[in-house]
């Protein structure tokens, strides 16, 4: 998990190479803990998920302290659970890793639990996409042999084929989530080579 990855001006995170964005869903509510500098290190917010064939961005409708987005790629997602609470909204719960800084070490950093929360209409088109799209990035992984490492490469999933999938997703009509049939076009065009912080000149 990474915090604060770059945003267009619209709020829509700003693409990586060969990245394509699956679907966006307004109206969650996200929570997510061990977050630097929050009280308790547990934050919660609402705002908007987007969803791609990398990670999955949660973009807060207002910054929560100096937090305003949160970036999870899907390799470092595991333990993902959908849950149906009998007097609770349905939700997503599960882990992430934290993407580790190149001169960091991986013992500094804690992995985080998450949470997404269904606030406002059905999740019926979401959860399936969700599901099948960290299945098919796993399964491509495995195919590859790149295998589970702690510090892999969160862009490698960006080789997931999802043409097929997109094609044959289910489109709940209670779920508000917005399906992406052709790539938005962002207001900037560069796009992000890498997770690591790098000058404005490596990233177009």
């Amino acid at each position: 998990m990474a915090l604060n990855p770059q945003l267009c001006p619209s709020g829509m995170p700003v693409p990586f190479m060969n990245e394509m964005f699956v679907l966006a869903r307004d109206g969650v509510e996200f929570e997510v803990d061990k977050i630097p500098g929050m009280h308790g290190g547990h934050l919660k917010a609402k705002g908007t998920v987007y969803l791609s064939n990398i990670r999955m961005v949660f973009v807060s409708n207002k910054p929560v302290g100096n937090c305003t987005a949160f970036d999870m790629p899907l390799l470092y997602v595991h333990g993902e659970k959908f849950n149906q609470p009998i007097f609770f909204c349905n939700n997503i719960s599960g882990l992430v890793e934290p993407v580790v800084p190149e001169n960091q070490h991986r013992a500094l950093y804690s992995t985080h639990s998450f949470k997404i929360l269904f606030k406002e209409g059905g999740c019926g088109t979401f959860v399936p996409l969700f599901f099948n799209l960290i299945n098919s990035v796993r399964q491509y992984n495995q195919q590859s042999g790149l295998g589970a490492e702690p510090r892999l490469d969160p862009l490698q999933a960006a080789q997931t084929p999802v043409d097929e999938m997109m094609r044959h997703a289910y489109v709940d009509p209670n779920d508000p989530t917005r399906i992406f049939l052709q790539q938005p076009t962002p207001e900037s065009q560069l796009r992000r080579r890498t997770y690591q912080p790098q000058p404005v000149e490596h990233t177009i």
